[in-house]
């Protein structure tokens, strides 16, 4: 009599017989290695800018100048930000931005996983080098989330967590206030916007934490973030994104 493990294979080679997988952002049928790693297509990862040297090692802001070393960005140097480093999978435009936007704003949660995928590739080193005892997401508060129905950050954060068995808890870090629109707004603008906006529990305390986000922009929001979590007692934070944007100084 065959094994769970065989019958098991058995049905997913069928499957992939008759329903061949197929890259979640242009359907494109996917090769035998990149169905296994659950990502995406050559062609579409072509399009995706992965973020490279020159950067600052603190926030990952990208320098314009292609060459040279990395350094401390001007921001990182006048002010130590609360997280230890900040790192991205690549620059938020092509087609890493359509994936962004469609997992974001266009209902397809389906890309939590191999959006996940795509992050522990590009930051896994890091992340294991930085050792987080759980993974946290930056919140919605209530009332967006009511609207959106869900929070991208939370389902990405689980499926990063899951291939690292580490615990992603919902309510470590809530926003506690409404804030306004960010877009538009200058980093001592969105600083202002987000004070205080965010509180974490007591079970984070003496806890490494990694944060996860889709976008960092400013900065601001993250910056935040872990504001709260070192003020609840957390050891470190550290922070992942997809993507980074590529304006240049205003981190925060």
């Amino acid at each position: 009599m065959a094994s769970r493990p065989m019958l098991l294979g058995h049905a997913e080679s069928l499957l992939r017989l008759f329903l061949p997988p197929c890259c979640p952002l242009c359907d494109a049928r996917l090769a035998d290695d990149e169905a296994r790693s659950h990502c995406f297509c050559a062609l579409c990862r072509s399009g995706m800018r992965f973020l490279a040297s020159p950067c600052c090692p603190r926030c990952s802001l990208p320098y314009p100048a292609p060459g040279g070393s990395d350094h401390l960005c001007e921001t990182c140097q006048r002010q130590e930000p609360p997280f230890v480093w900040a790192a991205a999978v690549g620059h938020y435009e092509g087609a890493l931005r359509q994936a962004v936007q469609d997992f974001k704003f266009g209902g397809r949660l389906d890309l939590d996983r191999p959006l996940g995928v795509l992050l522990l590739e590009r930051t896994g080193d890091r992340i294991r080098a930085f050792a987080p005892d759980l993974v946290i997401a930056v919140p919605l508060h209530v009332t967006r989330l009511r609207e959106r129905s869900y929070n991208q950050s939370l389902l990405l954060a689980r499926a990063l967590a899951k291939p690292l068995r580490l615990p992603a808890p919902a309510r470590l870090l809530v926003r506690v206030r409404v804030t306004g629109n960010q877009q538009g707004l200058t980093g001592a603008q969105r600083r202002r916007n987000l004070r205080r906006a965010f509180c974490a529990t007591g079970e984070v305390a003496k806890r490494r934490v990694l944060l996860v986000d889709d976008v960092m922009t400013t900065g601001a929001t993250v910056a935040e973030c872990s504001s709260a979590l070192i003020r609840a007692g957390a050891a470190e934070v550290a922070v992942v994104t997809l993507a980074r944007t590529s304006r240049q100084a205003r981190i925060f």
